[in-house]
């Protein structure tokens, strides 16, 4: 068994380095703190773990966006713009929507 991707996921300066890690009598692991900074991972950071041929346990940082709860009388308002098809954006997001770029940098 190795834990691996989480290093391998970018490059990195820490790509390539193996390290020990113990589980806590809770089943609970401590990612090193080079590894937590490299990869911007702190308290409410959510990893998705797999389990690839051979054993290897590969983890991946993912983002988790939240359901959002409306009341029926919120509820009845989004179904009814969604009908409409089309409604007026605000001005600064037209202007930010004109000068959006790819986030791959």
């Amino acid at each position: 068994m190795r834990l691996c991707s989480l290093i391998d996921a970018k490059k990195s300066i820490i790509k390539g380095k193996h390290m020990l890690i113990a589980i806590d009598k809770r089943g609970s692991i401590n990612l090193p703190v080079e590894v937590r900074k490299e990869f911007g991972l702190g308290i409410g950071s959510y990893l998705d773990l797999s389990i690839e041929s051979g054993g290897a346990i590969v983890l991946h940082p993912v983002s988790i966006y939240r359901n959002v709860k409306v009341s029926e009388a919120g509820s009845a308002k989004l179904h009814e713009g969604r009908k409409s098809g089309t409604g007026k954006l605000p001005a600064w997001l037209v202007k930010d929507m004109k000068n959006a770029e790819p986030d791959t940098k």
